[in-house]
């Protein structure tokens, strides 16, 4: 082979071994791809001893990455969480306003994993964690339209009408809400116990939807992901999901069958 057709080969070789960066990054457990997007705008990652940019891409066998300093590498294990997330608790990896995160109840995971999507800070219930950036991109991702349950407490009672707004969706931040499965578990004499079935998932969606139709949410606990319920987890309390818990939500989300290819 001519050294030119030697050099050609290479370069294919190489190109098929590149991988976005924040890709590479989520993969590693540093964050979800968008949040490794802001991370490498920042100037706290780089290639090979330079500074990265958005749009870089990187051969996993030939390039040295550093986040803060510390070489990243793919080869740690993976990790699944359930979290039953309480009142008070921000969901993020770190809080510029010294709020508490989540992050502090999973102190003893001997990973660093982050956050698969968000519950605002007076919700509660299940939070899925993980180091697996294919999983979390799956599942986090609008276009997977992943059912998620919730059990609402609202003030006052509700009626037919609200029902009906609910279901078929309202105006919040400009754009209409997807059409959502809404039922009544409890009507009391002041207040009303909801259950809500969404499949997106926008900031807040379901207090602002409320609030448009005139009711006020007192309490809001996710209840289950896909297949996958809290059940009798306690709050402040996690668990690692079993291969069974985990193969079904990346079924669901179409990741599954990407990664087993």
């Amino acid at each position: 082979m001519s050294l030119l057709r030697h050099r050609k080969a290479l370069r294919i070789m190489s190109d098929r071994n590149e991988v976005r960066l924040q890709k590479y990054m989520a993969d590693c457990g540093v964050a979800s791809r968008r949040k490794c997007e802001e991370l490498i705008e920042s100037g706290k990652v780089r290639i090979n001893g330079h500074t990265a940019m958005i749009g870089d891409k990187v051969n996993p066998k030939r390039d040295l990455v550093t986040f803060r300093g510390k070489r990243l590498d793919k080869s740690e294990e993976l990790h699944y969480i359930m979290l039953h997330k309480p009142r008070g608790y921000v969901t993020t990896v770190s809080d510029e306003l010294g709020r508490k995160t989540v992050m502090e109840l999973v102190k003893n995971v001997n990973a660093r994993i982050y956050p698969v999507g968000r519950l605002d800070r007076e919700s509660e219930g299940l939070l899925l964690m993980t180091n697996d950036g294919v999983f979390a991109n799956a599942l986090a991702h609008p276009s997977k339209k992943i059912p998620k349950t919730y059990r609402v407490t609202v003030r006052p009672q509700v009626n037919d009408e609200i029902l009906e707004q609910l279901r078929n969706g309202v105006e919040i931040d400009g754009r209409q809400t997807a059409p959502c499965d809404v039922t009544v578990i409890l009507q009391e004499q002041g207040r009303c116990v909801l259950e809500f079935v969404l499949r997106e998932g926008r900031n807040r969606q379901i207090r602002k939807m409320c609030e448009v139709v005139g009711i006020e949410v007192a309490r809001l606990k996710r209840t289950s992901v896909g297949s996958l319920k809290l059940g009798m987890l306690a709050s402040g309390k996690w668990r690692e999901l079993n291969e069974t818990e985990v193969k079904k939500l990346m079924r669901l989300s179409g990741a599954y069958e990407k990664k087993i290819r």
